[in-house]
């Protein structure tokens, strides 16, 4: 059943720091972190999310450099910043900030692709609009192939930028895939409801 409820309806997730924002954030982005994996080498690309193992270093000609994970939802990749990059966009670089990244991706080091950084821009949430998640709750025993298609067609015909989280019991979260992101408004959450149950759907 885990396995259905997976493939069917999205990733197993906890809160994550850009919920309500990744949909704003993308628009500034040309590809998901998730998507560099079918890029070409060399080609130029924005890319946005949250910096975590961050770590600052010297070269052997005593040039500071850093090397990062960057985070969105779909994913991570290590993000290197190299010398004359650093001394530029260094001072940007903090633990949990949310950032835009421009530059090309290189595969070649090591087998592991890296993303090389050439310009850093940090992103303040106050300047995303945010989307209000949708919360549906939704008992395991409930959970049938028949309701997951009725809810999948819901969510299709309402289109919009809030995420859609699915708890399923007390434990299990879901957030559902990117094309799945609805209005809120325009008699979504009465339709739920009607569907789910009257105690199923919170916005926010």
């Amino acid at each position: 059943r885990l396995a259905f409820e997976k493939e069917m309806l999205g990733l197993y997730v906890s809160e994550h720091p850009l919920s309500g924002y990744e949909v704003a954030l993308r628009r500034n982005c040309d590809l998901g972190v998730s998507e560099l994996a079918d890029v070409e080498d060399g080609m130029q690309h924005t890319i946005g999310g949250v910096i975590s193992n961050l770590q600052k270093k010297w070269t052997r000609k005593g040039d500071l450099m850093a090397v990062l994970d960057l985070e969105d939802l779909s994913g991570s990749v290590e993000v290197m910043v190299f010398p004359r990059t650093m001394t530029e966009h260094g001072h940007k670089l903090d633990e949990d900030a949310i950032v835009l990244v421009r530059g090309r991706l290189d595969g070649r080091r090591e087998g592991v692709p890296k993303f090389l950084c050439h310009e850093v821009e940090v992103v303040e949430m106050g300047d995303l609009p945010s989307s209000r998640p949708v919360r549906v709750r939704l008992p395991i025993e409930q959970v049938s192939e028949s309701t997951v298609d009725e809810l999948k067609a819901l969510l299709a015909a309402h289109p919009g930028d809030a995420e859609v989280y699915l708890h399923l019991g007390d434990r299990q979260v879901l957030r559902l895939p990117a094309d799945y992101c609805v209005n809120p408004s325009g008699g979504l959450v009465g339709e739920l409801r009607v569907l789910l149950g009257a105690e199923a759907v919170v916005v926010g």
